[in-house]
């Protein structure tokens, strides 16, 4: 079955669906901050005024896939770590600056006793479907600082006032699609209830509200607003209240009494740490030191950490690479029914690594003879870090070959595209565009016995950009919010 095609309005009644949107979103936090901001300042969100179609059963696959996944890291990280360990500290080899780093400060927090084996997962499972296969495949695995979960559900609600309303409907302001095929992604409840959790099991499985949530964050963070959200939601559903501070802010607000951490001006006890930041070179750049000595700092303290560094090292391009190994996953989750396992590896591409093996042979050749049809990652998280189809020959000519190793050579997604119409700023784009569906899941565990003690899926995300942008970012200025239209 074919999508329904996008609404057709006159221009009347696309300024009064623009206007709509513009001050719905203002209304109701479906926004940003611009660049160069003051704080009272705001702006409404890079959004598509319209859903863009996603196959349902695709869709359900996605949903379907998450809490497998989200076993697959923790069984990696609990009871393969060795493995694990042994890896990274390759890895840290060819990153010592940043990767090398955060694998110093697991190292520095593990020679003494293990204050919190607890740990916290919002983590993001990130894909493309398949043009040819109409199947998902993944683009990645976020472990660390998944974005907009609160953003993807005001996303969800404002498509669904603009539909319900009759603003996607040029004569008798009817509803243009089937509320069933217009979801709402939980994501806010959902992440919000995550914290709770942690919060929860942090006080030995009773509710206490004394205790507060560290929120970890960047300096003039222009998407705290969806940061916000969550933390509203926290207080409004859990009654936990929140603290927001830096990495540079960490060693001057924040001490550790009894291997606890506490906020120095109201000596609120700090149960989870939710890093919002911390997950490139950039965000420890302005004080090294400062930065640094606070991520470990908070790692040895006993609040559960969201995540912990060995489980943000997890999500590195290198271990998404070796995970696509049959044989590596059926080792990792050794109880896997058949039918799983065949769903999981179904939402694999062919993904090549630059060493001495045979794959990096083929990885070679490939990204010299076939580079249109690859593109090349570092063990990087955020957007504008990855190199692209022709760029990839030149980008390898221009480093030593023995660098090579910190990247992976990862085999293009054809999406299929559709002609929606992005809202930036004050303006209209209508062109084709291309999708990444991102489905948010919870797991919290203890790192020391590999036990899981919550595994939940906590709703979605679709994010869509201009199909000549290759990458996707919305904070970065690639692409915007979007939401799902089921067909």
């Amino acid at each position: 079955m074919d999508p329904k095609p996008f609404p057709q309005l006159t221009q009347d009644q696309e300024n009064e669906l623009k206007l709509n949107a513009q001050q719905w979103s203002l209304s109701n936090g479906l926004v940003m901050y611009p660049p160069n901001f003051e704080s009272f300042q705001t702006n409404v969100a890079p959004i598509t005024l319209f859903p863009t179609p996603i196959p349902r059963s695709s869709f359900q696959q996605a949903i379907k896939v998450q809490k497998l996944y989200n076993e697959l890291y923790i069984n990696l990280i609990t009871k393969n770590k060795s493995w694990l360990i042994e890896i990274l500290k390759d890895l840290a080899k060819f990153d010592p600056d940043f990767t090398g780093k955060l694998f110093e400060i697991y190292q520095k927090s593990t020679t003494e006793e293990i204050l919190q084996p607890l740990s916290l997962g919002i983590f993001r499972s990130d894909y493309m479907i398949d043009s040819k296969l109409n199947e998902i495949k993944q683009v990645e695995f976020n472990t660390v600082s998944v974005s907009f979960g609160g953003l993807s559900t005001k996303i969800g609600e404002l498509q669904n006032f603009l539909n319900s309303t009759g603003f996607y409907d040029n004569k008798y302001n009817f509803k243009y699609y089937d509320d069933e095929n217009l979801p709402i992604s939980d994501s806010i409840s959902k992440i919000a209830q995550g914290l709770a959790q942690g919060n929860y099991y942090y006080n030995d499985k009773q509710d206490n509200t004394d205790t507060i949530v560290l929120f970890v964050v960047q300096p003039n963070e222009r998407n705290c607003f969806d940061q916000r959200l969550i933390e509203y939601e926290l207080f409004n559903k859990h009654k936990i209240k929140s603290f927001r501070a830096t990495l540079e802010e960490i060693e001057d607000v924040i001490t550790i009494n009894d291997d606890k951490a506490y906020i120095k001006s109201t000596m609120d006890e700090i149960s989870v740490v939710y890093y919002r930041s911390g997950y490139g070179p950039s965000d420890y750049e302005i004080n090294p030191t400062k930065t640094w000595n606070s991520r470990l700092k908070l790692e040895k303290s006993k609040a559960i950490k969201c995540p912990s560094v060995l489980t943000q090292l997890s999500g590195s391009k290198k271990i998404q690479q070796l995970l696509t190994n049959h044989e590596i996953l059926q080792k990792i989750l050794p109880n896997i029914t058949n039918d799983d396992f065949k769903e999981l590896i179904s939402t694999f591409v062919n993904i090549y690594p630059f060493d001495d093996s045979e794959l990096g042979a083929k990885a070679k050749e490939l990204a010299f003879e076939q580079p249109e049809n690859y593109v090349l990652k570092p063990q990087r998280e955020g957007g504008g870090n990855n190199i692209y189809k022709k760029n990839i020959p030149d980008f390898l000519k221009s480093i030593p070959e023995k660098e090579w190793g910190a990247y992976i050579l990862m085999e293009l997604i054809v999406p299929k595209t559709f002609k929606n119409k992005i809202m930036r700023n004050n303006e209209i784009y209508n062109e084709n565009i291309i999708s990444e569906l991102g489905i948010f899941g919870n797991i919290l565990f203890n790192e020391s016995t590999g036990e899981i003690l919550e595994n939940e899926n906590s709703g979605w995300l679709l994010r869509s950009k201009f199909e000549t942008s290759d990458e996707g970012g919305v904070a970065a200025g690639f692409g915007c919010v979007d939401n799902i239209y089921l067909y």
